[in-house]
């Protein structure tokens, strides 16, 4: 799979069922609902328990004071109590927020009643522990209706119980006090309803733009579809963020790149990846099938700015494995360059057979036959010293057919005596020599011809041992420039002017790499270049 251009937006899925930007505002409200009616249940039930406990203590508080009166207890023992005690009880009602005041007898008998006509009947409720001393307090439905009252004993000098004060605020009075304290609660919780809707409702809103109005099942199946479509597929995709960290990474990108563990949240410099490479990631423009190399591989880089609000969010970066058809294509190269060398040594051998004929119908046969020796005498020579010296029969054609190209160019090539390769060593493919040796002599037949004078030539040492292989190409061309540094080897660095080079070193350099070789570069009136790959027991 592969992204170019402009990304494409996510379709929009229709459903039936619910959004989840519904689902949650419904989950809100309800939750939200259930919170006010629980806080609002709880505030009124411990709003009424402490209006009860208030009528509660302010009745016994009223009924003590009464009983502690001294003319109380000397008008309970006169022969008209009533005549003192009522116009009394009614100047504590008026001062106090008590809804009745009862002075009876010991037996129960009203001195006194906000009624006057109830006066001389028996006080309604428990006075048995008064009677003794005590004190009661209860909830009692009396004349009056369903009151708070308290009851207390008046007692003489002599500590005798000689009247019971009755007290009482009637549970009506204490609705409407509960009522006045429950207003201001019902619209503290409307307010916290109101206030909790609308925000409820703004995040509802912004959940369903940011989900497209997507039920939960439909958006579990996109996500399910993602992860299956985005880690099943071979080419890699990257989602880096304009902080220059990897929002996303699928299995062919951590393949590709060679990234060990998981990426997501890491800066690129973290993953050790090349310099180009990165440039590319964080690319202010599109990019389309740029060549890049890693240590191990040659990638085909696409990348698409994601743009929102007409501000860049990040980017999409698809990879492709190139180094298979890289590699092909290196051996395309190399069976070209032997069919130009061969169609060379057909046309030089054309041209020699005409030059035998010629002199055979001139009467010169022995000149003829002494001209074919000679000539047949050098081919022979080199290719018999390039069988002998190396066994590996890939890269023996490789140099026979350079040795061609650099003949049809005017380039002299040499093949040092010293150049012997009896085995090219465990975890060493001859494929990849290919890529070292014949990259390297086609840039010094390159810069051989290009040089300031002289008669072109290139020298190739190709040498096994117990140490590894040692590769040396040599040319008389311009050399390396002072500058180049290690910019030598970075992919888009050439001298040519041409566009399409600069790839060829950079593959030389990858495959030293691989097989953890070394590079040196150097020469005087040229350039040198001396690769040694270590022997080893697998490949890496």
């Amino acid at each position: 799979m592969c992204w170019y251009g402009r990304v494409p937006s996510t379709p929009r899925i229709r459903t039936s069922h619910w959004s989840l930007a519904r689902q949650l505002l419904i989950l809100q409200l309800t939750v939200l609902l259930v919170l006010v009616a629980g806080g609002i249940t709880i505030a009124y039930l411990d709003a009424k328990r402490s209006t009860t406990d208030r009528a509660r203590e302010q009745s016994l508080a009223v009924a003590r004071a009464i009983a502690d009166a001294p003319d109380v207890a000397r008008a309970v023992s006169t022969a008209d109590p009533t005549g003192t005690l009522q116009p009394y009880a009614q100047r504590v009602l008026a001062d106090t927020n008590v809804d009745f005041v009862t002075i009876m007898s010991p037996q129960g008998i009203r001195y006194t009643h906000p009624n006057p006509a109830l006066i001389g009947r028996r006080f309604l409720g428990h006075i048995e522990a008064a009677q003794g001393g005590g004190v009661v307090t209860e909830v009692y439905t009396g004349s009056l209706g369903p009151s708070v009252r308290a009851v207390v004993p008046v007692f003489d000098a002599r500590h005798r119980v000689v009247a019971l004060v009755g007290v009482g605020i009637t549970i009506a009075a204490i609705s409407a006090e509960l009522q006045d304290r429950v207003w201001p609660l019902l619209g503290v919780a409307a307010a916290v309803l109101l206030v909790g809707a609308c925000g409820g409702w703004l995040v509802s809103a912004r959940l369903k733009r940011q989900t497209r109005g997507i039920a939960p099942a439909e958006l579990s199946n996109l996500f399910e579809y993602h992860e299956a479509v985005l880690h099943s597929v071979r080419e890699g995709v990257l989602l880096v963020g304009r902080d220059g960290r990897i929002g996303l990474c699928n299995d062919g990108a951590r393949t590709l790149l060679g990234l060990s563990g998981d990426p997501v949240g890491r800066a690129l410099p973290e993953l050790g990846l090349p310099p180009e490479l990165i440039a590319a990631f964080t690319a202010p423009e599109t990019r389309t099938e740029e060549l890049h190399l890693t240590d191990a591989r040659v990638l085909l880089v696409s990348t698409t700015l994601v743009r929102s609000g007409g501000r860049a969010q990040g980017t999409v970066v698809t990879l492709r494995d190139h180094t298979e058809l890289q590699t092909l294509t290196g051996e395309l190269t190399t069976a070209r360059s032997l069919s130009e060398a061969l169609r060379s040594q057909a046309h030089e051998a054309a041209n020699r057979l005409h030059t035998v004929v010629s002199l055979v119908e001139l009467g010169r046969p022995e000149d003829a036959v002494e001209f074919a020796t000679a000539e047949l005498a050098l081919a022979q020579e080199l290719t018999d010293r390039v069988m002998d010296a190396v066994a590996e029969p890939v890269l023996a054609a490789l140099l026979l057919g350079k040795a061609a190209e650099a003949s049809e160019r005017g380039v002299e090539f040499t093949i040092t005596p010293d150049t012997v390769i009896d085995d090219l060593g465990p975890g060493v493919e001859g494929r990849d020599l290919v890529t070292i040796l014949g990259n390297l002599v086609d840039n010094s037949i390159d810069a051989a011809v290009r040089g300031a004078g002289g008669r072109p030539a290139v020298v190739v040492t190709a040498r096994s041992g117990e140490d590894g292989l040692l590769l040396r190409v040599a040319d008389n061309g311009p050399g390396i420039p002072e500058d180049a540094g290690e910019d030598l080897f970075r992919r888009g660095w050439s001298t040519k002017a041409d566009e399409g080079h600069g790839l060829g070193l950079a593959l030389v350099a990858q495959a030293v790499r691989r097989y953890g070789g070394s590079i040196d570069v150097g020469g005087e009136g040229g350039a040198v270049f001396t690769v040694r790959l270590p022997r080893q027991e697998a490949p890496r």
